[in-house]
């Protein structure tokens, strides 16, 4: 949040008054964050389970997963993160259910059954939203991250943000800002990072566990998708791809996936940034970045996905190579549209061809 939008802050102050207004009303209370959780969505999860336990008195917080998937590996030291349940299992009617880091109900995937019978619902997120719902929805897209919202609730109520609290938000505002490289980089980020540290976030532990911890596995595989980098349009886009039969011959996890973006990414002169993954039941994985101010979201929207103009990710099942040739068209009329414009309508118009053609 920029220094004096007093307005933005007041409405933000607003919206955490509604939310801890539904927290003293609740007892049964879950939190759930999208599929296929990354770092931000699990540390702000964990971050504010343990806040609401500590700041309220007689309130039952689960975290939920909305996949069958275990926690990713990376992410198993966060404080609490042997505590998550998985939604198909939870049998509970929560009081109120609280969305972070995500504002798209179908992305819950399981979950969604909880949120359908849960009383009272309010999201925490920092993904552009057309459609919020809920009772309240404090959505800020110019936020890095849903962890920076977080401690600033934290901040708001007066809470005691403890060592733990406050790694797991560092968690979260480092992986959501690419270690700080992102475009989301801002003076925010850097000031509720420093707050964090001082609370007790160890950036050496999250930056051991997460940048520097990769099994011999994972390295073969980054190996196999760096030697695949293709790049066009005069190297200003550059994609690359792992099958199922890569994560069969290198024995690397499908969660461990998540970073081969950035490898992706790094490509010197590309400026939009394509990586996929094809998971063991079939599905691909994609995830696009774009490194200057061309917003790649339409593309991701255009296959039911979503996320920020620089950092978005779908999913499909249309196999590797005809993902491909569908994606990279409407990469390639973002570049046409040019820095600052919206590809929206040409990457509908280009949904729709996708749609005649399957």
């Amino acid at each position: 949040m920029n220094v004096g939008d007093e307005k933005v802050f007041s409405e933000q102050r607003e919206k955490f008054a509604q939310v801890a207004a539904l927290i003293d009303t609740a007892t049964e209370i879950v939190i759930c964050a999208h599929t296929n959780p990354d770092g931000d969505a699990l540390g702000s999860g964990l971050a504010l389970a343990q806040l609401i336990s500590q700041h309220w008195e007689g309130k039952h917080v689960t975290n939920l997963l909305a996949d069958n998937d275990p926690v990713p590996r990376l992410y198993r030291f966060l404080p609490g993160a042997d505590s998550f349940v998985r939604a198909s299992s939870y049998e509970g009617d929560p009081d109120l259910f609280i969305i972070v880091d995500l504002s798209v109900a179908s992305r819950l995937n399981q979950a969604q059954a909880v949120l359908e019978r849960s009383a009272h619902v309010a999201i925490l997120d920092h993904h552009p939203s057309t459609m919020p719902f809920g009772d309240v929805a404090l959505i800020r897209p110019d936020a890095a991250a849903a962890g920076v919202i977080i401690a600033e609730f934290a901040l708001a109520m007066g809470a005691t943000i403890t060592p733990d609290i406050a790694n797991c938000l560092f968690c979260a505002i480092v992986t959501d800002t690419g270690r700080f490289q992102y475009q989301n980089a801002d003076s925010e980020a850097f000031e509720c990072a420093s707050m964090l540290v001082d609370a007790g976030a160890s950036p050496s532990l999250i930056s051991l566990n997460v940048y520097q911890s990769f099994r011999l596995a994972y390295l073969h595989l980054e190996s196999v998708v760096m030697g695949r980098i293709v790049t066009f349009e005069h190297g200003r886009i550059a994609y690359s791809y792992a099958t199922r039969k890569d994560l069969e011959r290198t024995g690397a996890l499908p969660d461990e996936c998540d970073g081969l973006i950035d490898v992706v990414r790094s490509v010197e002169g590309s400026e939009l940034a394509l990586f996929l993954k094809e998971t063991p039941d079939g599905l691909i994985r994609g995830n696009l970045r774009s490194k200057g101010d061309h917003d790649i979201s339409g593309v991701a929207r255009a296959f039911g996905g979503g996320g920020h103009k620089a950092a978005s990710g779908f999913t499909t099942d249309m196999g590797i190579d005809a993902t491909l040739a569908a994606v990279l068209p409407l990469m390639r009329a973002v570049l046409a549209a040019g820095p600052g414009e919206s590809p929206a309508p040409i990457a509908r118009q280009l949904s729709l061809n996708i749609d005649r053609e399957a």
